[in-house]
């Protein structure tokens, strides 16, 4: 009997192993689980709750940032880091296509796309405001397996006449799926 159930806890917890390495991780956390539980590691890594905004503040790739976790049915669905710092059309540019390069450099992410960068000639404000365009850059973390339930994404948002980048940890296996309509 003994071997019975150690034989069931050592496949339980191969299979939670597996559960977790096959999820977006954000700072090497697996994006799944409960908000409370996903905002206690993140304290863990330097942030720190601001009970106000709901949400965590830090820095993160060098820029001080805020943190929103979003749940589906009380699980984690994903992580939006937001830039604290607003920027100019210009600035705005060379901070999308500086993460689009450190995306394309990493190992650990790959694109469908080709370059996802923003020319010089684009006309952001234009763009956004006549066209309703989205400037966005999506990648995938690997292993390729499950890759596409591992996205990460981010965009250009515009806050009072200032840019910000947001950026997207999803665990898209714990996003609505229209279960509920």
């Amino acid at each position: 009997m003994k071997k019975i159930l150690s034989v069931l806890m050592l496949l339980l917890l191969s299979i939670s192993i597996y559960a977790q390495q096959n999820v977006t991780k954000f700072l090497g956390i697996p994006v799944d689980g409960s908000k409370a539980a996903m905002i206690q590691k993140l304290k863990a890594k330097g942030f720190t709750y601001n009970t106000i905004a709901d949400c965590l503040e830090g820095v993160f790739n060098g820029e001080k940032v805020y943190v929103s976790v979003q749940t589906n049915k009380n699980k984690v669905w994903r992580i939006a880091v937001t830039d604290k710092t607003g920027r100019d059309e210009g600035q705005i540019k060379i901070r999308f296509n500086n993460l689009c390069q450190q995306f394309d450099d990493n190992p650990k992410y790959y694109s469908l796309k080709g370059t996802q960068k923003i020319s010089d000639n684009d006309d952001i404000s234009y763009e956004m405001t006549v066209h309703h365009k989205q400037f966005e850059a999506v990648y995938y973390q690997l292993p390729h397996e499950g890759a596409l339930n591992r996205t990460v994404w981010f965009t250009i948002g515009e806050i009072d006449g200032e840019y910000h980048i947001s950026i997207f940890y999803e665990n898209n296996k714990n996003e609505s799926h229209g279960e509920d309509l």
